[in-house]
C-alpha cells in the first residue's frame, strides 16, 4: 500500500523565489488547458487528449514570448500538472473520475469537476523520479536548489515523488509517496465501541470517556479579535496581506492541534483493540444546525474515522461502521428495551423495563459494540414491553434545553 509522509522544509530566499515562479508556472499551465478544454466541450468538438495537451501548453507554449518563462522551472512539475487535471476529469476526458462519478460507475460520493487554480491557495508541485534527489540533510529538486529539511522520522522505502507544498500560513513542506508493506500488530480479542459526542469527544464501551482539546473554543476570542483586524483592513494592501496571514497561521495552529490529538487517539485505539465499531455520522447535515455547527466543526470527527480506516487497513485490525439510523441512545443495553427519543440535554436516564440506570454515552457505546456483532447483552436482550415517548420521558433525569433533536444523534 502507498503512504504519505510530510517533512518540513526551510527554504533560503532566492528558493523561495524559485518556487513562486515555478507555481505560479504549474497554476498557468492548468488553468490555460482547463480552459481550453472547456471551451471546446462546449462547443461540441472532439476531446482532446493528454499528450495533444502537453504538447499544446508546455511544448508550443515555451516558444510563445508570453509564455517563454514556462522553460525557466522543471518540465516534470508541468507535466504532472496536465496529468492530475485529466485524471480529476472534465467532462471532455474519458474514462476520468468525474466523468464515471457522473454516470454512477465510480464508486463513492459524486466528485465535482476541476476548477481554476488560485495564486491565493495552497500551492503544490510534484516532481517525479529524475526530479529530485535525497540527501542526509537537504533534498535536491531541479531547478530549485538543495533544500533544507527536518527529518523527523525515516523514510521506509526509496519514495516514488514528492511533492512541494506553499501552505496559506506561508509554510514550506514535503510530502513523499512510499510504498509500504502494511504491519499486521498481534491479534487480540478485544473489541470497542465507540460513541462520538460534542461535550466528551469519545466515549468507548468499557466507559474510558475522552476529551476533545476543542482548539478554536479555547482561542474563540483571538479569533474574532484577528477576524476583526482583517476586516478593517483594505483588500489589497499590505496591512491586510499582514493580518490575512496572522489569520491563515492561527487556522495552522488550530488544525495541527487537532490532527495531532485524533492521530494519538486513533493509533492507541488501533493498538489497543482488534475490532472497532463507529457509527455512522451524517456530519455534512450536522452541522447546518447553526447552534452547533461550530462545535462539531472543531472537533473533527469525519477526520478521526477516515484516520481509523485507514490506520486499520494498515495494521490488520477490523474496523466496522453501523448504519446511523440505529436507535444506540434510546435502547437499554441491559436488556435491549427501547424507551423512545432522548433530549440532548438528558445524560442519564432509566429503563423502565429492567430499573437499570445508564449514562447516555456509555450506553450508547455498547450498544454501537453490540450492533457490530462483537457482543451481547446480559439478559439477552430479552425485554417485551414497550413505551411511548412520553411515558420514557417520566424516567429520565436531566434537564431539557429547548432545542431541535437531531435523528442521527438519537
Amino acid at each position: 500500500m502507498k503512504a504519505r509522509f510530510k517533512y518540513r522544509i526551510y527554504p533560503t530566499l532566492g528558493q523561495k523565489h524559485r518556487l513562486a515562479k515555478l507555481f505560479g508556472c504549474v497554476r498557468v499551465v492548468w488553468n490555460d488547458s482547463l480552459a481550453c478544454c472547456q471551451e471546446k466541450y462546449k462547443s461540441g468538438e472532439k476531446k482532446p487528449v493528454n499528450s495533444q495537451l502537453q504538447k499544446q501548453f508546455i511544448t508550443k507554449a515555451k516558444k510563445n514570448e508570453d509564455r517563454e518563462w514556462l522553460s525557466e522551472v522543471s518540465a516534470i512539475p508541468l507535466q504532472q500538472s496536465l496529468n492530475d487535471l485529466n485524471r480529476r476529469g472534465e467532462r471532455p476526458f474519458a474514462p476520468t473520475n468525474f466523468f464515471q462519478s457522473t454516470k454512477s460507475n465510480r464508486k463513492g460520493k459524486p466528485i465535482r469537476p476541476p476548477r481554476f487554480k488560485s495564486r491565493k491557495s495552497r500551492q503544490t508541485a510534484r516532481f517525479t523520479k529524475g526530479g529530485f534527489k535525497i540527501g542526509q540533510h537537504k533534498v535536491y529538486l531541479a531547478k530549485i536548489g538543495k533544500l533544507k529539511i527536518v527529518w523527523s522520522r525515516e523514510l521506509p522505502a526509496a519514495p516514488s515523488s514528492v511533492t512541494v507544498i506553499k501552505d496559506s500560513a506561508n509554510r514550506y513542506f514535503l510530502s513523499f509517496v512510499v510504498e509500504i508493506q502494511p504491519e499486521t500488530l498481534p491479534e487480540n480479542k478485544n473489541s470497542v465501541g465507540i460513541d462520538l459526542g460534542i461535550k466528551t469527544f469519545a466515549t468507548l464501551s468499557d466507559g474510558t470517556k475522552v476529551d476533545a482539546p476543542k482548539p478554536l473554543k479555547k482561542r474563540i476570542k483571538k479569533y474574532r479579535k484577528l477576524s476583526k483586524s482583517l476586516s478593517d483592513k483594505t483588500l489589497g494592501s499590505k496591512r491586510y496581506e499582514k493580518a490575512r496571514l496572522r489569520v491563515a497561521k492561527f487556522y495552522a495552529k488550530l488544525k495541527d492541534t487537532r490532527a495531532d490529538f485524533l492521530h494519538k487517539l486513533s493509533t492507541e485505539i488501533i493498538r489497543e483493540n482488534q475490532t472497532i465499531v463507529l457509527e455512522d455520522l451524517n456530519v455534512s447535515g450536522m452541522v447546518k444546525n447553526r447552534k452547533l455547527s461550530r462545535a462539531i466543526s472543531d472537533l473533527g470527527w469525519r477526520q478521526f474515522r477516515t484516520l481509523l480506516e485507514g490506520k486499520a487497513e494498515k495494521y490488520g485490525r477490523d474496523f466496522r461502521v453501523i448504519s446511523r439510523w440505529e436507535a444506540t441512545s434510546q435502547t437499554c443495553s441491559t436488556c435491549g428495551f427501547k424507551g423512545g427519543k432522548l433530549d440532548l440535554s438528558v445524560r442519564e436516564w432509566e429503563c423502565l423495563n429492567c430499573g437499570t440506570k445508564h449514562d447516555r454515552d456509555e450506553n450508547a457505546a455498547i450498544n454501537i459494540l453490540v450492533a457490530g456483532g462483537q457482543s451481547e447483552t446480559k439478559n439477552g436482550r430479552g425485554g417485551k414491553r414497550k413505551t411511548s415517548v412520553k411515558v420514557a420521558a417520566v424516567c429520565v433525569s436531566g434537564s431539557y434545553a429547548k432545542q431541535n433533536v437531531n435523528p442521527s444523534r438519537s
